[in-house]
């Protein structure tokens, strides 16, 4: 009999603040969504009621990896986007190892009629796929195109980077420096724009932030050493990657205190593909390219 009593305390006085918190939550996350939903609806039809003409697709452009894990999270942060953007066209194309691979991605949206595509890098520097790779695909491609900028660097990033250092267990004054770590590339802008990410995730922890790659020099445990002889005894690795693979298993494994996770479905990250999307739409219209026989 007595353990029938708290249920009915329960019912009899309403549920208590957790449950209260949990409903107000949920309902919060349905108006969101509902409102999201609206005002996507809304922005296909212009003020004197006509329907807006198809905004141009965006297809998010991934490197590709070998682990399944890379793939499956890629979607993810899709879906996220769509979760923003309702009535966006939103796609996928792979520069390698992965299907869909981007000329494939392209070519099935001519086929269904889409007219124009922006194709936003899923890269967080500029390098080799970004200033040639992609590009030359673009071009080929039997749809008007434009390619945006690379993720990075930009405040929203640092946002993400951030908030995977928080998850991961630093708290002001708990870290003394800061292992930025990155894939690294040849290309010196690719350097340039990691370093100038590194220092404004420096500028939001208030600690020194130094940059070190998977591929290249300085590397993680160098860039770790480095540091150590300094005098900085604690030091967290920020992991700049944009999904797991084998590149930030190997950096996080490096570090002597906390690896935070790859940057992967962050909300910001979602926020930093529409703000290139919408960027580049707002760019002249582009040269149609001549379609290709079907």
């Amino acid at each position: 009999m007595t353990a029938s009593n708290p249920a009915r305390h329960e019912s009899t006085t309403g549920p208590g603040p957790q449950a209260q918190g949990a409903h107000l939550d949920s309902t919060a996350h349905l108006l969101n969504r509902i409102s999201s939903q609206l005002a996507g609806q809304l922005s296909l039809v212009s003020l004197d009621g006509r329907r807006r003409p198809d905004p141009p697709a965006l297809v998010v452009v991934a490197h590709g990896s070998r682990n399944p894990r890379a793939l499956s999270t890629v979607r993810a942060l899709l879906d996220r986007v769509r979760e923003l953007r309702p009535g966006l066209p939103v796609h996928l194309g792979h520069i390698e190892l992965n299907e869909p691979l981007l000329p494939d991605t392209l070519t099935a949206l001519a086929h269904m009629g889409t007219e124009e595509a922006v194709l936003v890098p899923l890269l967080l520097s500029r390098g080799h796929h970004v200033k040639q790779d992609i590009p030359e695909m673009a071009a080929a491609a039997p749809l008007a195109t434009r390619v945006a900028a690379p993720l990075g660097p930009h405040p929203l990033l640092v946002e993400a980077l951030y908030a995977r250092l928080v998850e991961a267990g630093w708290r002001p004054r708990t870290a003394d420096a800061v292992v930025l770590a990155a894939a690294g590339s040849r290309d010196p802008d690719s350097a340039v724009d990691t370093g100038r990410t590194a220092q404004l995730l420096a500028d939001r922890l208030g600690v020194p932030v130094v940059p070190a790659y998977a591929t290249a020099g300085p590397t993680v445990p160098a860039a770790l050493r480095a540091l150590a002889a300094r005098g900085h005894e604690r030091v967290a690795v920020a992991s700049c990657f944009t999904a797991p693979g084998r590149f930030a298993t190997e950096c996080a494994q490096a570090a002597p205190w906390i690896a935070s996770a790859p940057l992967g479905t962050h909300p910001a990250m979602a926020h930093l593909l529409l703000h290139h999307y919408d960027q580049s739409t707002h760019t002249p219209t582009p040269t149609p390219q001549a379609l290709t026989p079907a």
